[in-house]
């Protein structure tokens, strides 16, 4: 109920128990939809002090306590960090902002909270799936393939694909086996296409890039801004979680080429991209990424900038620096995250999923499958695995964890500098694009 000047009208405040079930309401639906741990613990102490309780967050992987300064109040909720979903956290964000406000009564608050986190829902089936298919044909040019039908082919892979994961997410609950799913559907594919000798049937990259765009990174950026912040339990979770979803698809990939007979044949190193059609693909896989996390349609625009941006970056740091993979990497996230940082501040992104989207043309999807693959073969070959193959396997380990490690030091070092340097206000509200 409003007064004429636009504000609410006094109303009876929420009792302790009732603020702080809202509080952990909050902190709850932010966590477990992929905002930064440090966001979460930020933004639910600004609403308990707009509720009139002085809050302490404590987050750990599956649980997240709330509880009131000086006071035996608190509240233990189950809360497992495995989505990116930015259309949500926004809407929650927003709810917050009004309740700091004074523009939504407290008494109203927890309907707000829930209606939020229902009323955003994942992307559409039909975008889901047409996104997924632009994106895995964007990273395929990005790592050299250059014809119609190949490029067709991945697309094909990774739509068939996406639509198969989402009916997996109605059949079980379990996050391992959408990637699972998904992995083994991109090997048969691949394979078969070869077998068949389609035009285009280029079986390495047919078969990973559909895989490339499984990668989970804001659970590998959300881990390692938790490692950074000495929340190293949580970090090691967060880690270890999107180390499991990576394995899920290289399993299912691999299964799928034993299925159909065939093996991934050794890394070769990419062809040379023209530098349009590279910041072009970038763009294109920063916005089939923005899809996978639900970020709205007026903002997609923010992650496409960005990712068109970052690859000319790393371009130059290697063409006129003489740099190597992992440092232009490291130099492109660097300058991604001076963006990234305060415009997810601003708007209440997610960091992770935003800057994930940006810098997604960079990850390093085509060596760690090539390394699980490399890591098969070893294994059923034992003695007798030539020295090439152990070599390979190391050289393919190797490169993906250091162009990873640059890529999350990119990205991170300027969201600790605006921490250290330039703190939010606790009651700074968001101003979405409209």
């Amino acid at each position: 109920m409003t007064n004429d000047s636009g504000s609410l009208a006094p109303s009876s405040p929420l009792s302790r128990s009732g603020a702080l079930d809202t509080v952990a309401l909050a902190a709850e639906l932010l966590f477990v939809h992929g905002q930064m741990t440090e966001q979460t613990i930020a933004a639910a102490e600004r609403l308990g002090d707009a509720l009139g309780i002085p809050v302490r967050v404590l987050a750990r992987w599956g649980e997240l306590t709330v509880e009131i300064h000086r006071s035996p109040h608190s509240e233990i909720l189950p809360a497992m960090p495995l989505a990116a979903d930015m259309g949500k956290v926004l809407g929650i964000m927003g709810v917050i902002d009004q309740i700091c406000q004074g523009t939504l009564a407290p008494q109203d608050a927890r309907l707000a909270l829930e209606a939020a986190a229902a009323h955003h829902p994942p992307a559409s089936t039909p975008r889901f799936a047409l996104f997924a298919a632009l994106g895995a044909a964007a990273l395929g040019v990005i790592f050299g393939a250059n014809e119609a039908a190949s490029l067709l082919l991945m697309a094909f892979s990774a739509g068939l694909g996406a639509l198969f994961r989402r009916w997996l997410a109605k059949v079980s609950g379990n996050p391992f086996v959408q990637p699972l799913g998904a992995g083994l559907l991109a090997g048969v594919v691949a394979a078969a296409a070869e077998r068949l000798q389609l035009p285009g049937a280029v079986l390495s990259l047919t078969a990973l890039c559909p895989c490339m765009i499984l990668v989970p990174g804001p659970h590998i950026l959300n881990g390692a801004i938790d490692m950074a912040r000495a929340r190293v339990a949580l970090g090691l979770a967060r880690l270890t979680y999107a180390g499991l979803l990576i394995l899920a698809a290289s399993i299912g990939l691999l299964v799928g080429f034993e299925a159909c007979g065939a093996s991934l044949a050794p890394a070769a190193p990419a062809a040379m991209v023209p530098f349009a059609a590279d910041v072009i693909a970038a763009g294109c896989a920063a916005a089939a990424f923005g899809t996978f996390f639900s970020m709205p349609w007026r903002l997609l625009p923010l992650p496409i900038a960005i990712g068109m941006l970052a690859p000319a970056a790393r371009w130059a740091a290697i063409s006129f620096a003489g740099a190597d993979v992992a440092t232009g990497a490291f130099a492109a996230c660097l300058l991604a995250g001076l963006f990234v940082t305060p415009v997810a501040d601003r708007l209440h992104l997610p960091h992770a999923a935003l800057g994930f989207s940006a810098v997604v043309s960079m990850m390093p999807g085509f060596f760690l499958f090539h390394a699980a693959s490399d890591l098969s073969e070893l294994v059923s070959k034992g003695a007798q695995a030539p020295v090439e193959l152990l070599a390979a396997l190391v050289s393919n380990g190797a490169t993906a964890l250091f162009i990873v490690l640059a890529m999350a030091l990119g990205l991170i070092l300027p969201r600790m500098l605006f921490a250290r340097f330039l703190p939010p206000a606790r009651d700074q509200p968001r101003h979405p694009l409209s």
